[in-house]
């Protein structure tokens, strides 16, 4: 897990990156603030290698509240920039998370209950796939090709920004229930266009989006995506879809496929536990031959090295358990024996001793 990762023209010091985490803590003009820089830079202290934004909109109507963060217009960009290069200067990877919310935008934070924002409070109209509503959420106005044609040119030029920005690492948000996910589902898209009907048509938003932001993002800098691996129920995309897609993905620039799932629709059974969705990251990887990473209560450090270790995933999604705590990557690596790790050296006086590092004997011989 401590081994350094190569995308592209971008080395990432270790395989034990933040997970995209939504705060809630912009203000209305979508700009980031001390908040974010303590947030995120506590993880690039912490030893984090990749550190991933929260989902940062691309167009207002695409914030999942009106307290997320934006890449919209130029002001939201300078302040990213700090944000940025006090991440790179701890040595970590900066990435940032591109999210149209689509039908699930428009809502208050979770401690307020995630309710449907009304005008007088600051809500706006919605957009989705279709105009199928997501549980208790007003219904969307069901994007039109000129609709279309804008979702895709907000992603391109929130990109753009990225780059400007600075950032090493751009992913797309095609998972969750949101604008992508609910194209890519067919549980959401019963369109009867080219945006519908079978897989193809399914995933001509996503490619038409990871091509035009790989237009303006430069070639030497890695495109990641998100994807919901399944929908956890009949009928719903699930890990066969994951596969073909992710082979496709690798044909128009995409480096790695970030595995989640769920959220599409409301009400839905999953089986959460412990690594519960590995198996979807270890699939991509051995039958999409595409890096991979892994999400999921993966909360033990030697949970995370063996999935690395066995090639279940190439990267390990890290949320609640750095929330808990933000220097989990730099204890791991003392709890594994990973002694070339390095502390910042305002933190050294407290490192612990490094343990012997465990034989992978048994790993070698289960493979």
């Amino acid at each position: 897990m401590f081994r350094p990762l190569t995308m592209r023209g971008v080395t990432v010091r270790n395989r034990a990156w933040v997970a995209p985490m939504c705060q809630y803590s912009a203000g209305p003009d979508g700009r980031p603030h001390d908040w974010h820089l303590v947030h995120l830079g506590g993880f690039a202290v912490g030893g984090a290698g990749l550190v991933m934004t929260e989902a940062t909109a691309v167009d207002p109507a695409g914030r999942l509240s009106p307290a997320d963060t934006g890449l919209w217009d130029d002001a939201q960009a300078e302040a990213w920039a700090p944000i940025v290069r006090f991440v790179q200067e701890q040595g970590a990877t900066a990435g940032v998370q591109l999210v149209h919310a689509g039908r699930k935008a428009c809502t208050s934070p979770p401690w307020d209950g995630q309710r449907p924002v009304p005008p007088d409070e600051g809500g706006w109209p919605t957009v989705g796939a279709t105009s199928l509503p997501f549980g208790r959420l007003p219904a969307p106005t069901a994007l039109d090709d000129a609709g279309i044609a804008a979702v895709v040119a907000s992603f391109r030029r929130a990109a753009a920004r990225a780059r400007d920005v600075g950032f090493d690492v751009v992913e797309l948000h095609a998972a969750h229930g949101y604008l992508l996910h609910q194209f890519l589902s067919p549980l959401v898209n019963t369109r009867s266009d080219r945006y519908g009907g079978g897989l193809v048509g399914r995933s001509r938003l996503l490619l038409e989006v990871v091509d035009a932001v790989r237009e303006v993002w430069p070639d030497d800098r890695p495109l990641l995506v998100r994807v919901s691996a399944t929908d956890w129920l009949e009928g719903g995309w699930d890990g066969d879809d994951t596969v073909a897609l992710a082979r496709v993905l690798g044909g128009h620039g995409v480096d790695l496929v970030d595995c989640s799932s769920g959220g599409a629709v409301p009400d839905v059974a999953v089986p959460v536990g412990p690594r519960y969705q590995v198996g979807f990251a270890e699939r991509v990887r051995a039958e999409a031959g595409m890096p991979s990473a892994a999400v999921g209560l993966i909360t033990a450090p030697c949970e995370a090295e063996e999935i690395v270790a066995r090639g279940q995933a190439d990267a390990v999604m890290l949320g609640r358990e750095l929330l808990r705590q933000p220097h989990w990557p730099l204890l791991a690596a003392a709890e594994l024996g990973a002694a070339d790790v390095s502390w910042p050296p305002q933190y050294a006086g407290a490192r612990p001793a490094p343990r012997s590092r465990p034989t992978d004997n048994h790993l070698q011989e289960e493979q």
